[in-house]
């Protein structure tokens, strides 16, 4: 199991906040209970990494010859050059110093570890900006927009609960609403009154869900993904864009859903194999981040592999794979099917990339959704953050200021 070197320096929130007593965001409480955070910083031990090259020198590698061009998973050609360059070049602690160069902290809401990131502006009256990651990436996917950020925001960047630093050991039940739950607790604990939200993929459904549950405390909700359970209330007829939709959503999922469809049923059977093998592991993550990604034919055009094994050996070490596969069966028993009372009220922003996996038309998302600003990008997939740091920095900004 992967381990952290703790700082054994522990902040009260009245401390942890200094500095920020004239923010109209922050409700600043003297509490008699003391409100633990930690600091922390990531120290894989050598040993460890030593076991990961020699089981990447081990695999079992597969007799296929054909499969080069990802129709049937990912590219074994390429497997093998990003597996090589895992076991000889790659250089986690590179990654750990990017990493440790920020503040990083651990509390404990509800009985679960929380990992986050809190970078505070420079900036007096700085928004403060909550943004979650999804599946199958994690916060390190935020690294690159954080200096495009903090001229105007305070940024929390949390691990979702069963995913890196977080709690691993997470109930079969654990939805969005159950992470929503664990952040606005985060906020206040942090000493936000009000905060921004931004989400995509896992990050847009639990975003959703705060900013249904507490509109009160939300200045806005930015969002560059829906799910595709999305369902407003609604008795309108749809319309032939809303059904175009709706065909090439179905067939989609019969060509590219497989792996919700098992991640929310069986996600045990396949976590055995791919938490073993860190092959495996690579093959199941860097599929999709090939075919979700703008990347014209060519993974690298999106992404450097550097940035997919940081992420992908992220989940190695925190040994994090089941428990964030497994919420997947949490939230295919509470899926983003509005009620009459669940259209959400603050204002929305969306942006939205052309070569993000299948998104609802603009008038099927207002049917459930204030939309105030929409953005259609030039360029991008579904890792907005990692591929287009600068291209959602920029909408972000647009939008709060408004």
């Amino acid at each position: 199991m992967a381990t952290v070197v703790w700082v054994e320096q522990f902040h009260y929130l009245g401390s942890y906040l200094n500095g920020y007593g004239h923010s109209p965001y922050l409700n600043v409480v003297h509490h008699a209970e003391k409100e633990m955070i930690k600091e922390f910083k990531v120290n894989i031990p050598q040993s460890e990494i030593d076991d990961l090259k020699e089981r990447i020198r081990k695999t079992r590698c597969l007799d296929e010859t054909e499969n080069s061009d990802w129709k049937l998973g990912t590219g074994i050609t390429y497997l093998k050059e990003l597996s090589t360059y895992w076991e000889q070049k790659f250089d986690w602690r590179k990654i750990e110093d990017e990493v440790n160069s920020f503040p990083n902290y651990i509390t404990e809401i509800d009985n679960s570890k929380v990992h986050f990131l809190h970078i505070k502006s420079n900036r007096e009256n700085a928004t403060p900006l909550l943004i979650t990651h999804g599946w199958p990436g994690s916060f390190l996917e935020m690294l690159k927009i954080i200096p495009l950020l903090t001229d105007k925001f305070d940024l929390v960047i949390p691990s979702i609960i069963g995913f890196g630093f977080s709690e691993n050991n997470i109930k079969s039940d654990a939805d969005y609403s159950f992470v929503a739950d664990i952040w606005h607790k985060l906020m206040f604990k942090l000493g936000y009154k009000s905060y921004g939200l931004q989400g995509g993929d896992l990050g847009a459904g639990i975003s959703i869900r705060l900013a249904q549950k507490h509109p009160e405390n939300i200045i806005g909700l930015h969002l560059n993904y829906i799910s595709d359970s999305y369902k407003p209330y609604t008795t309108e007829d749809n319309d032939n864009e809303v059904e175009e939709y709706q065909e090439y959503l179905k067939n989609w999922n019969e060509k590219e859903g497989a792996y919700a469809i098992i991640q929310s049923t069986k996600p045990l059977s396949l976590a055995y194999g791919i938490n073993d093998s860190p092959i495996g592991l690579c093959a199941w993550i860097v599929e999709k981040f090939n075919a979700w990604s703008d990347n014209n034919g060519n993974i690298e055009n999106s992404f450097s592999k550097d940035e997919l094994l940081a992420n992908i050996s992220l989940y190695w070490f925190t040994h994090t794979i089941y428990s964030s596969m497994k919420i997947y069966h949490g939230i295919s028993l509470s899926p983003l099917i509005f009620k009459e009372n669940d259209f959400v009220n603050v204002p929305v922003g969306f942006a939205k990339f052309p070569k993000e996996i299948p998104v609802p038309p603009r008038k099927y998302i207002e049917k459930g959704f204030n939309i105030v600003h929409w953005t259609e990008m030039p360029r991008g997939g579904h890792f907005a953050a990692l591929e287009q740091p600068e291209l959602l920095a920029s909408d972000l900004k647009s939008f709060f200021k408004k």
